[in-house]
């Protein structure tokens, strides 16, 4: 796994300018952080993340899961019950991303003010 160059000269290169952007804007998408969490929390079916998402409109949040699910970080399973169910959850991948974003929610809380209720 590459690090970042904390300690090594200031210049960053190209790659390693475009490789974290990347990271941050996949991220950093409006909901894509509270929809991972939210799986993480046990949130599987559609209803299950808008209620664990407040503020996230029905047409954002299946955005939001067909992006995840296209980048490989959410999973996608079609259950054949009636009515059907569509239940999500984190790939491997995303559930590395989850172990990576829990410090930065815990920068976020010792750093940040609090939020005002939305």
């Amino acid at each position: 796994m590459t690090q970042l160059p904390i300690n090594s000269p200031p210049e960053a290169s190209a790659t390693e300018c475009r490789q974290v952007q990347s990271v941050l804007d996949t991220v950093g998408r409006r909901w894509s952080g509270a929809i991972m969490v939210a799986a993480s929390r046990g949130a599987r079916r559609f209803t299950d993340f808008r209620r664990a998402i407040p503020g996230i409109s029905d047409r954002m949040l299946s955005q939001r899961l067909k992006e995840l699910e296209h980048l490989g970080l959410m999973s996608r399973t079609v259950v054949p019950t009636t009515p059907v169910q569509i239940l999500y959850e984190p790939t491997t991948r995303g559930s590395e991303l989850l172990q990576f974003l829990q410090p930065l929610f815990q920068w976020g809380e010792k750093h940040l003010p609090a939020l005002p209720p939305s």
